[in-house]
């Protein structure tokens, strides 16, 4: 793995950038492919820049004449972009009655100490060192997504990196259709806008970002309705599933930390995150700090940002928001009593209230089948066929979905 993730050792005190990319996979899929892919990179400044250029347009006619004079000069502009750091600081403390009792136990293989009732890890400083690297590796994933940029000329309010939401500009298209409305095309005609603009052209690491509800959605869109089995490979470390596309296979990346409304096209080979080195310290490092009392405390700190390259490169769909739901009420039906002939039918109408309700879903049932039947009607789910199948009396009712609404006839059977 390139990158800065091997230097740990080069300082006076323990480095966790490579722990921090491979802590959480699942729950922080974005920082731990592009930490795997490119090992993260080193700053010297809070603001770090970078720079790319775009060639021009091809043109089939521009052959030059025999003895020609040369052209003129053309030259191409660069780009320029840039972003910050953000601190990242936690701490641990744990006291020299946790750090020294005895009574090791195993369970399942897992050396452990147990101190009073309560049996907790045997390296209890080490165990806690991690859990706080899961904390900060969710808070980075969530920056790199969400993060809202903020560089302020002085220190009353913190550095905060720009998160890909806000970085792509250029690409960023919406649509009037849900989740659960989602077509085949709303993902394939923003797809053609970071491929029309140079992204997505490398094969392992076009990637397609979502969180569960708009999953859901890629699944049926292009599994589901066309039959295709999904199949997985492997990005920096992270097992992604993937989808075929006009644009080729996409990887899917489901991240909780992107908003329900939004999907992300993301050319991966374009991003990496960037770490502030402290002199002396590293990256992502521990440090005890001054003893207070019986208790030794360390301090896990680094300064991270994410390199988001060229933002043509991406693409983000805002899909529309649901409408508000409207509640059943009530349900009445057309009739409080009716008749039928054994082996005859008749019909029965409910009614939700109110009329814009958005679930007018019913459930039928008569309280004797030997009696009468009934099932809904095969041009109206509203409208109950209840058919006599004996002399006798029953009642029919109508459930609603919505809210369990109750509706009830009684029918009389007659021969």
């Amino acid at each position: 793995m390139p990158g800065i993730t091997g230097q740990g050792t080069t300082y006076n005190l323990p480095n966790y950038v490579g722990e921090l990319f491979a802590v959480s996979r699942e729950d922080t899929p974005l920082l731990s492919a592009i930490g795997g892919l490119t090992g993260g990179r080193s700053t010297t400044a809070t603001l770090f820049e970078w720079q790319g250029y775009d060639l021009r347009d091809p043109d089939a006619n521009r052959q030059r004449l025999e003895g020609a004079a040369a052209p003129d000069g053309e030259a191409r502009v660069r780009f320029h972009a840039n972003n910050v750091v953000e601190i990242h600081q936690e701490s641990v403390e744990i006291s020299y009655t946790k750090q020294g009792a005895t009574g090791n136990r195993s369970t399942d293989g897992m050396p452990t100490v147990s101190v009073g009732g309560t049996v907790i890890p045997a390296d209890e400083l080490g165990w806690q060192i991690t859990q706080q690297l899961k904390q900060i590796s969710r808070d980075v994933e969530a920056s790199f997504i969400s993060g809202t940029y903020q560089n302020p000329t002085d220190n009353t309010k913190p550095r905060k990196t720009r998160g890909l939401i806000e970085a792509i500009t250029t690409n960023a298209r919406s649509t009037e259709h849900t989740a659960e409305q989602l077509t085949a095309d709303d993902v394939l005609d923003l797809a053609q806008l970071a491929w029309d603009n140079g992204g997505i052209r490398e094969t392992e690491t076009r990637t397609i970002v979502v969180n569960s509800t708009l999953k859901r959605a890629l699944t049926r869109a292009f599994v589901t309705d066309r039959n295709y089995r999904e199949e997985t490979r492997n990005v920096g470390g992270v097992d992604l599933q993937t989808i075929e596309t006009d644009f080729g296979r996409f990887n899917i990346m489901l991240d909780p930390y992107v908003p329900k409304d939004k999907l992300l096209v993301l050319s991966l080979e374009e991003l990496a995150p960037r770490f502030l080195e402290i002199p002396g310290k590293g990256h992502i490092f521990a440090e005890p700090l001054a003893k207070t009392g019986a208790a030794d405390k360390v301090q896990l700190y680094g300064e991270i940002g994410l390199e988001y390259g060229n933002e043509k490169a991406h693409a983000i769909l805002t899909v529309g928001a649901n409408a508000p739901a409207t509640k059943v009420t009530g349900i009445t039906f057309d009739k409080k009593t009716m008749a039928v002939k054994v082996n005859a039918t008749n019909t029965v109408k409910a009614s939700i209230s109110p009329l814009d309700a958005t679930d007018k879903t019913v459930t039928w049932a008569s309280s004797a089948t030997a009696t009468a039947t009934v099932k809904p009607s095969a041009d109206d789910p509203l409208t109950g066929v209840v058919t006599g199948v004996a002399a006798g009396s029953a009642n029919v009712t109508a459930t609603t979905k919505d809210g369990a609404k109750v509706a009830t006839v009684a029918v009389t059977v007659s021969a």
